[in-house]
């Protein structure tokens, strides 16, 4: 078994496995995806967010607390402006940004239900096309 120690709280995703963690050595997982260089049309696209989030919900087995949140934030300022998606789940939230000026978007996922990061990281390039995508993990409250 992988006993994490405080020191080991931020992981890349690439270096992880899983099923060899002991599930009660931490309280929650914060998955953090950035993708740059999307399809600017994708991340632009209401619609293509929603069913982001809905399939990204099922592929990592959460239970969705109500429907997704879909909102276009800062049109007075280029450099942030683009949509923000918040959709609660049972066990937390996964929240997103996605910045048209950069076509890039934020991904945060946060349970403390354990899931596997890797299918999280595939829906996420199935959904926007990233040329380039960066992803970590941190495990919050090791023990």
């Amino acid at each position: 078994m992988n006993y994490l120690k405080k020191e080991d709280s931020i992981q890349e995703v690439s270096s992880l496995n899983i099923p060899d963690i002991q599930q009660d050595n931490f309280w929650g997982m914060h998955l953090i995806i950035d993708m740059e260089e999307c399809d600017k049309k994708l991340i632009n696209d209401r619609k293509n967010i929603y069913n982001f989030s809905k399939k990204l919900v099922k592929t990592i087995n959460m239970k969705p607390f109500g429907e997704p949140i879909i909102e276009h934030f800062a049109t007075d300022n280029p450099k942030a402006s683009g949509f923000s998606l918040v959709q609660l789940i049972e066990t937390s939230n996964i929240c997103a940004h996605f910045a048209e000026n950069t076509n890039s978007v934020y991904l945060d996922i946060f349970s403390c239900k354990s899931f596997v990061p890797e299918k999280a990281i595939e829906v996420s390039k199935v959904f926007f096309i990233p040329n380039k995508i960066n992803s970590k993990i941190l495990f919050r409250g090791l023990k």
